[in-house]
Formats: structure tokens, sequence, C-alpha cells
């Protein structure tokens, strides 16, 4: 995953701004994002502090790891049945 160049306490400022009735547009070029990425910050941390949204990104992370873990793990034990398979 894409690492945000935005800290999780300035999405929450960004995103206050914008709901405290700042225009979108407005909002978006004085910290140089898209509206689209607005929105779907909007969509995505809408409601949440500072301290819930890098709890999110932390656990995401975590999830990523363990998913590369598991296909890790899952490949290996695919080739031991091959090998075994090929032994008998």
């Amino acid at each position: 995953m894409k690492k945000s160049k935005f800290s999780p306490n300035q999405i929450v400022k960004i995103l206050d701004s914008y709901s405290g009735g700042k225009p979108a547009a407005e909002v978006c070029r004085e910290h140089g994002i898209s509206q689209a990425t607005l929105y779907n910050w909007k969509k995505r941390y809408g409601g949440m502090e500072a301290s819930d949204l890098k709890r999110l990104k932390d656990l995401e992370a975590e999830n990523a790891k363990l998913k590369r873990m598991y296909v890790e793990l899952a490949l290996d034990h695919e080739m031991a049945k091959e090998v075994i398979a090929k032994k008998l």
C-alpha cells in the first residue's frame, strides 16, 4: 500500500476544515490534494479522531503483513505436498 504523505492528524484537520464550511475546491487547493482524495478520505475516515485513524492505519499495515505471511506459508505447504507426492 502506498504511504500517504499526510499524517493522520493532518487528514483529520483537513476533514475538519472541510466539514467546517469551507468549499471543497478551496480546501483542496490549500493542501494540494484532489477533490477525489478529499471525498475518499471523507467517506473512509469521516467522524474519526486522529487516534482512531492512526490505529486503523496500524491495523491495515499489520493485516497486510499477515496476508503476506499466509501466502508464503501456503506456498511452502504446496511445495511440500508436491515433493511428497513425487516420492510416492
